[in-house]
């Protein structure tokens, strides 16, 4: 095993690569711990077997083979949809490719005429034919000319609007699709979806079926010539198309698993790219930079072992039909010399027949850089087809189920939330959370606490309807989580995570975010209430500051203060704060403590802490272990206890004596 191999073995393992997840979606860093599902890194798996994880492998996830499901005839389902609005469009451009076949099929005719007749009357003195055949011949170049400009721009426009409306398909149908989904498969694949995949249909349009159509046309147009103008010649040119029609076949069959295994492999590509990037500093941090390179090194050959695979296929393809086509045109010339000498047949047909031949078989040959382009876009939107076929886990209910939550009295302390009969086990597998009840009223805050993986944040993603119970229900003020639109259930629900996530764009705009039709005034209004103002007005453009990418441009603790002033200008009855101060120093955790002070007054609030610092604002404490909640208290009592959170504060006691 090469060093390569090596290199990409350790990459596929479970042990190392659930980080390409969160890299590549931006929550996590390449070279870090290891994940907790170990999928992402194995795109570009494909076995020393050389089935490229398609289908010789049944019993693995689809995710983890980039092969996600999709019904039977789903592909041309959404080429059909895709083309149908622009059919008038396809129809203009459909006629303009047909009248440039028939100023170019025109050319050999001419030159027959010009063979037979125009010539001998020339000799005689007439030269009416000739000029005639010329100015033909002219009018059929320049019709030919004028009508393929027209086809290309009338193509062009179709091609575009199908790509931009594929791109938002694409982007709107991922922005839909539930969390559980985002967390199977990851960004690097969805960007290659969008870019990579969208490009090979993009060739195809543009380019594969303007050749298609020619093929077709010329086919049928130059055997029907042909036959009129001696029965034999095109016979024999239609004979030699059974050939050519194998060789198609062999080549489509061939080619389709090796333009799939392409797509894949650079898939995995992107995704290692998009995972070392977004990770950039726990590779630095610990040195991973020739670790990485091993690993891209080897999926990018590996990609280029695929494209190869693609290209051969396609000069056996172009080696063969050049074969079938030179043999049949130099036949025919040799039957068709013999004819002529022997008078049966004219010179002028001849020649027009070789030029005919010429014609028909240039084209097929082309018809290779056709079935090259919709073999690589046919795996590439299968690909696209089984992404846009996945649905939501969280389905929005439908318009009739729907309902709105009962008004919120001004001034009323948040709303009730209860757990009924609940438990929990993520789709691939184990469960997470047996079943419980549990009821938070409304204006409590709740803080949860437990060992990692206890359940803490799987509690929080139920409640803020990232995911439905396996079984029972959430009620927010006695409505059904279900029954909620996402715009409702978001005024009702507010989460703010471990990692406040900004987008590029101003610090104004990244507050908005909570409540997008408030005024500049109601913006700073919430971030002096946080205690934000201060820091936000010392950038060099204050509110209007562009934060850059990830919010790079402030600090973490300056970033969760920002996160604060969203959620309070959301105001929400509930709001889950998910390990909100665990990545902060003490200064930074003490500023955000003020801040939530304020903005969890009057709301149900669920604080998700490692930090027991944290639980000191609480009303409760829930404390878990192994998903079920073993512990349930105001703080004091539980600490004069001896129970696991007694147990818990003592050595945090210790600790800060330490």
């Amino acid at each position: 095993m090469t060093a390569q191999d090596q290199a990409l073995r350790e990459h596929e393992e479970p042990a190392g690569s659930g980080e390409a997840a969160r890299a590549a979606d931006g929550s996590g860093g390449a070279g870090g711990p290891a994940g907790r599902d170990g999928r992402d890194g194995r795109d570009g798996r494909d076995g020393e077997d050389g089935r490229d994880g398609q289908g010789g492998q049944g019993g693995r996830d689809p995710f983890d083979r980039d092969a996600l499901p999709a019904p039977k005839g789903a592909t041309g389902a959404l080429l059909r949809s895709l083309l149908a609005p622009r059919r008038g469009r396809v129809a203009v451009a459909a006629l303009m490719l047909l009248l440039q076949q028939a100023a170019v099929q025109a050319g050999p005719l001419l030159v027959a005429y010009a063979i037979d007749r125009a010539v001998p009357a020339l000799r005689q003195g007439d030269h009416g034919p000739v000029v005639a055949v010329a100015a033909g011949y002219a009018l059929c170049a320049l019709g030919a000319g004028l009508f393929q400009y027209a086809f290309v721009a009338a193509s062009a426009r179709v091609n575009q609007d199908v790509l931009l409306d594929l791109r938002g398909r694409i982007f709107r149908h991922a922005q839909a699709l539930s969390v559980d989904f985002h967390e199977r498969y990851t960004s690097g694949r969805l960007i290659s979806r969008s870019t990579t995949d969208v490009e090979s249909l993009r060739e195809l349009l543009s380019e594969g079926l303007q050749e298609l159509v020619n093929v077709v046309l010329s086919f049928v147009s130059i055997s029907l010539i042909l036959l009129w103008l001696d029965l034999g010649i095109g016979a024999v040119a239609v004979a030699s198309f059974v050939p050519l029609y194998l060789l198609v076949r062999m080549y489509r069959r061939r080619a389709s698993a090796a333009f799939s295994a392409r797509s894949t492999a650079i898939a995995a590509v992107i995704v290692k790219f998009a995972e070392t990037m977004n990770g950039i500093r726990p590779v630095r941090a610990f040195r991973r930079e020739r670790s990485n390179d091993e690993v891209f090194g080897a999926l990018n050959r590996r990609h280029e072992r695929r494209n190869g695979d693609a290209i051969l296929e396609m000069a056996r393809y172009v080696v063969g039909s050049r074969l079938v086509a030179n043999t049949a045109v130099a036949g025919m010339v040799l039957w068709g010399a013999y004819r002529v000498a022997d008078g049966t047949l004219a010179l002028g047909v001849l020649a027009a027949a070789v030029l005919y031949m010429r014609r028909l078989y240039d084209p097929i040959d082309r018809l290779g850089m056709f079935l090259n382009a919709y073999e690589s876009a046919a795996a590439s939107l299968e690909k696209i087809a089984g992404l846009l076929a996945q649905r939501p886990t969280v389905p929005e209910p439908e318009p009739e189920a729907a309902r709105e939550l009962p008004p919120r009295p001004s001034g009323a302390p948040g709303r009730e939330v209860v757990f009924e009969g609940v438990s929990f086990a993520y789709r691939t597998g184990g469960e997470v959370l047996p079943r419980f009840d549990l009821t938070l009223p409304a204006g409590q805050t709740v803080a949860v606490v437990g060992s990692t993986g206890a359940g803490k944040s799987t509690l929080a993603k139920l409640l803020a309807r990232f995911y439905d119970p396996s079984e029972g229900r959430v009620l927010l003020d006695g409505v059904d989580l279900r029954e909620l639109p996402s715009p409702e259930l978001r005024r009702g629900v507010v989460m703010v995570t471990q990692e406040a996530f900004l987008f590029s764009g101003t610090v104004a705009e990244n507050i908005a975010i909570g409540r997008p039709d408030a005024t500049r005034e109601e913006v700073e209004r919430a971030a002096k209430a946080i205690g934000a103002h201060d820091f936000i007005a010392a950038l060099p453009d204050g509110y209007d500051t562009d934060v850059r990418k990830r919010g790079g441009r402030i600090s973490a603790g300056q970033r969760q203060l920002v996160a604060f002033a969203r959620a309070l200008l959301a105001d929400p009855g509930v709001l889950i704060l998910d390990e909100a101060t665990s990545s902060l120093d003490i200064p930074g955790e003490r500023a955000v403590q003020h801040a939530m002070d304020t903005v969890l007054h009057g709301r149900t609030a669920v604080v998700i802490a490692h930090r027991l610092s944290t639980v000191e604002i609480a009303d409760r404490v829930l404390v878990m272990e192994d998903g079920r909640i073993v512990e349930d208290g105001p703080p004091e009592r539980l600490i004069a206890g001896d129970g696991r959170f007694a147990g818990l504060h003592r050595a945090w006691r210790e600790s800060l004596v330490g």
